[in-house]
């Protein structure tokens, strides 16, 4: 089955609903950062486990204390509901740290 591409529409509004993340490069943005590189590493290993377990992984990059996202699906071709998915779970886990 096919992945449907999100709207303009609905990015605005995921963006308008989370205004930490953007758009850039055609794909959600978002820095997260920490207080230290252990809980950076925490996080992305957290994660980690939710994205294997969708099956929808980030782009993403660590440096210190800081992690740098990119999320898109690439067999869409652009953001979808995925992406949005697991930014919210992104959310979740940040919001509990």
């Amino acid at each position: 089955m096919a992945i449907g591409k999100a709207t303009d529409k609905e990015i605005d509004s995921f963006i308008t609903a989370h205004d930490s993340w953007s758009v850039d490069g055609g794909k959600l943005y978002r820095e997260f950062v920490f207080h230290t590189f252990c809980e950076a590493f925490g996080f992305m290993s957290e994660v980690a486990l939710v994205a294997e377990r969708s099956n929808h992984h980030p782009e993403w990059c660590n440096v210190y204390k800081r992690v740098t996202v990119h999320l898109t699906t690439h067999e869409a071709g652009g953001i979808t509901q995925r992406d949005f998915d697991l930014a919210e779970q992104m959310e979740n886990i940040v919001s509990r740290r």
